[in-house]
C-alpha cells in the first residue's frame, strides 16, 4: 500500500485519445507524487439506467462500477460537453447511483474540458450537487478550447490552464484529506 490517497477517474469521453483522456493522464503525472490515481474503464459496457434494475443484483459493470466508487477516496470526472449537455454515457452511469449513494458525500473534483463547455459544466454540477456530492467552488474547472490547451502527449500546454489545474487538484487533495 502506498498510503496515497485513491482517486478514481471518469472521462466523461469514450474515445480513447480524447483531449479529457489525455487531460487525466496529464495530471495523472502531474499528482503521481500525491495521489494514485486510476482511470475508470468501461463506462460504455453500463447498461442503459433501468429503475426497476437497481438492486442488489445489478449488472456487474454496474456493481463494479459502484465498488469503485465506493472504495474511492475521491472522484475526478474530466468531460466534454456534448450539444450542450453532459455526455449520454456519463449521465447514464451517475444515474445507477442515485439511490445506491456512491457519491454523496464523497469528494470530487469536475473538469470540463470542451470547446465551449459551460452548459454541460452547469449541468453536470447541479447532478453532482442534488446526489450530494463533496464538490466546492475550487474543485471544479471549466477549460473551454480545451483542444489548443492539452496535447496528444498527455501535456497541458497552456500556461493558465496548467496553473488552474494544479490549483484545482491542490484544492482536491484538501477536501480529501479532511
Amino acid at each position: 500500500m502506498t498510503g496515497k490517497k485513491r482517486i478514481v477517474a471518469i472521462c466523461g469521453s469514450t474515445r480513447h485519445s480524447s483531449t479529457n483522456h489525455n487531460l487525466i493522464k496529464a495530471i495523472i503525472e502531474l499528482a503521481k507524487d500525491k495521489l494514485e490515481i486510476k482511470i475508470l474503464e468501461g463506462l460504455s459496457d453500463i447498461p442503459h439506467f433501468n429503475p426497476d434494475n437497481e438492486t442488489d443484483n445489478a449488472h456487474p459493470t454496474v456493481a463494479n462500477f459502484r465498488k469503485q466508487l465506493k472504495e474511492a477516496d475521491g472522484i475526478l470526472i474530466c468531460t466534454p460537453e456534448y450539444a450542450m449537455g453532459i455526455p449520454g454515457t456519463l449521465k447514464n452511469a451517475i444515474d445507477w447511483t442515485v439511490s445506491s449513494c456512491e457519491f454523496s458525500h464523497k469528494p470530487v473534483a469536475l473538469i470540463t474540458a470542451s470547446s465551449v463547455g459551460q452548459k454541460g459544466h452547469a449541468s453536470l454540477l447541479e447532478t453532482l450537487k442534488i446526489i450530494e456530492s463533496n464538490i466546492t467552488d475550487e474543485t471544479q474547472l471549466l477549460i473551454s478550447v480545451a483542444k489548443t490547451k492539452i496535447n496528444n502527449e498527455c501535456k497541458i500546454t497552456d500556461t493558465k490552464t496548467l496553473e488552474e489545474v494544479n490549483a484545482l487538484m491542490n484544492a482536491f487533495i484538501k477536501v480529501i484529506s479532511k
